[in-house]
């Protein structure tokens, strides 16, 4: 009985997981991969660790950062107008959807706001140039070390005229990534900041005991040898409703195409081909 709980509670939990549905089939099948109940408990154990951001908590974040940082701006003597918002990956993946939603649902391009991609280097020279003072404002949905969005960045700014500040609105953002943006003298507003602590396979944790992490950590090694704790071994655990960031455990993904491990928590590009 406490076996179909958990299987419920998983399915309610992340039931708007978009690459793959998490479903009864779904959790039993990820859970059936492993031998030992021991291994199926640590993994539970994992899995209650996960910090689940869905379409609604994600929208609600944004738009609740963006509030405070247009009232800090307005205080400042910097109308909407001025404010220059900003995609920093390609279209039709994170960046663009997070900026897309909050562009709608807060209402931006009526209370003339600009918006521009991180690529588009003329367009960016054109507006900075029009307004020559005013913010900057990057827009994703998770920042793990920063590297991604310090290089859309470095590109960016040699393309602007004037005298303009930066922010980030991130529903969620690692310590690492807070502290690398910090340093370039972006501001961070985020719903959520990613302490090491919170990640039980990282080694600045301890919230599973020291020999159910080595098991686990064991298991990830033997799914993803290369990437086990993903990008940089960051081991982080925020799943958002859209995809899964790179920096996830690697028994949270699966393998490539999902085979011969599958995950629970794949990215688009893991899953296999139709």
């Amino acid at each position: 009985m406490r076996g179909w709980i958990k299987l419920l509670q998983a399915v309610l939990r992340f039931h708007d997981y978009q690459p793959q549905e998490v479903s009864i089939a779904s959790v039993g099948k990820w859970m059936k991969q492993l031998k030992t109940k021991e291994d199926q408990k640590l993994a539970w154990m994992l899995l209650d660790k996960v910090i689940y951001l869905s379409e609604s908590e994600t929208k609600k974040i944004l738009l609740h950062q963006n509030a405070a940082l247009m009232e800090t701006l307005q205080k400042a003597g910097l109308k909407p107008n001025k404010l220059i918002y900003v995609s920093t990956d390609d279209a039709g993946s994170s960046s663009p959807v997070m900026l897309g939603m909050l562009k709608t649902s807060g209402r931006l391009q009526q209370q003339g706001c600009k918006f521009l991609d991180s690529r588009d280097a003329l367009g960016i020279n054109k507006v900075t140039q029009k307004l020559q003072e005013g913010a900057i404002i990057y827009i994703d949905d998770f920042v793990g070390s920063g590297n991604q969005v310090e290089r859309a960045r470095n590109f960016l700014m040699q393309s602007v005229v004037g005298n303009f500040s930066e922010f980030i609105l991130v529903p969620s953002i690692c310590e690492e990534g807070f502290a690398k943006l910090n340093d370039l003298g972006i501001t961070v507003y985020s719903g959520h900041i990613h302490a090491k602590a919170e990640r039980p396979l990282h080694q600045n944790s301890h919230l599973i005991h020291s020999a159910g992490r080595d098991r686990l950590v064991e298991i990830c090694k033997e799914i993803r040898p290369n990437t086990s704790l993903g990008y940089e071994g960051m081991a982080t655990m925020v799943v958002l409703f859209r995809n899964s960031p790179n920096s996830i455990p690697a028994i949270l993904r699966g393998s490539d195409k999902q085979t011969p491990f599958y995950g629970i928590f794949p990215r688009f590009k893991d899953l296999p081909p139709k």
